[in-house]
């Protein structure tokens, strides 16, 4: 098998952590947090490869309820990047202390993986701006203490006070950003719930013999197995060019693209080979199987991801696609 070669032992030593406390911490008390939803900043100065971590701690266990990744890898790189010396000061320690949540207010009712085509917008009024428009899917908006608002502007600074302003929703760096977020969970998702899956068809029988020596089963899980390692490197390549600043748009939306329908292509086969047994929440699979649509619209829809790729392509040859071509 493929070697993993981006992480360096203080990587996996971090991980030990993680995985203990996620195990401790999390896992037991995940299922009752969903039910009760809805009733030089303080930073440890770590290279971005120690949040892959934690993120794919928190997928391999199943806990996809957190919104801690929306908090870190969006919230306060938005923050960070677009911030007030003030708002920064203000805000990111206790962003890293978790005296304050996060929250992103980009999706509209009419606007969604577009972000060009949002209405909200923020009018300057003195020193202060005042904003009307409506907002949609706003992650953590349940648990915030501020919200990054994406909005249109008169091009002015963003405002004064809890509310800050993505004044350009096109900004360099932003389609990676959003990508990235989402495609570096796909990959510990699919490896889990394979691993669930071997397991559970080299004990369960069927017609006098176990469910793992049928050779639908081995060649289903095979074919997964085989995208799964793709889908692993190119993570892992598109996590290291991240890093160096190199990551480009098109190849991030192919990553979103491939990793995201290949979560949901994972979970359903597998769900498949458990049966009626998987249907039921008291299997992992079956919370992996609800919890994987989402990942072909946030973040930015597969279609999205297919334009941006495809205009790339034609770019490429000299010919420039129409918005309706």
């Amino acid at each position: 098998m493929i070697e993993r070669t981006i992480f360096r032992e203080e990587h996996h030593i971090f991980r030990e952590t993680v995985r203990r406390f996620v195990d401790r911490e999390i896992v037991p008390f995940h299922a009752q947090w969903e039910k009760d939803v809805p009733d030089q900043y303080g930073g440890m100065g770590l290279d971005y490869l120690f949040d892959v971590v934690v993120f794919e701690e928190l997928w391999r266990s199943g806990a996809s309820g957190p919104g801690f990744l929306i908090h870190t890898d969006l919230v306060a790189t938005y923050l960070l990047s677009f911030g007030t010396e003030a708002q920064k000061r203000h805000w990111l320690p206790k962003m890293v202390s978790g005296e304050a949540i996060g929250s992103l207010g980009m999706t509209e009712p009419h606007a969604g993986s577009d972000l060009k085509a949002i209405r909200t917008r923020a009018v300057r009024d003195g020193d202060d701006f005042v904003i009307n428009g409506q907002k949609v899917f706003i992650s953590n908006g349940q648990l915030c203490d501020f919200v990054v608002l994406a909005t249109k502007t008169d091009g002015s600074a963003g405002a004064k006070g809890v509310t800050l302003f993505i004044v350009e929703s096109s900004r360099p760096g932003f389609q990676r950003g959003r990508n990235l977020e989402k495609i570096g969970m796909k990959a510990p998702v699919v490896e889990t719930v394979l691993d669930w899956t071997v397991e559970y068809t080299s004990d369960r029988s069927v017609f006098g013999q176990k469910l793992a020596n049928f050779q639908n089963t081995q060649f289903k899980l095979a074919d997964l197995k085989t995208k799964a390692t793709v889908a692993r490197v190119f993570t892992d390549k598109c996590i290291s060019l991240f890093m160096e600043g190199k990551l480009d748009p098109v190849d991030a939306a192919m990553a979103k693209m491939f990793t995201s329908e290949l979560h949901c292509e994972a979970v359903d086969e597998c769900l498949q080979l458990f049966g009626g047994w998987g249907y039921m929440c008291e299997y992992p699979i079956a919370r992996a199987y609800v919890d994987a649509r989402i990942v072909k619209i946030a973040g930015g829809s597969i279609e999205i991801m297919k334009t941006i790729i495809a205009r790339h392509m034609f770019a490429q040859g000299g010919f420039a696609l129409t918005k309706s071509g």
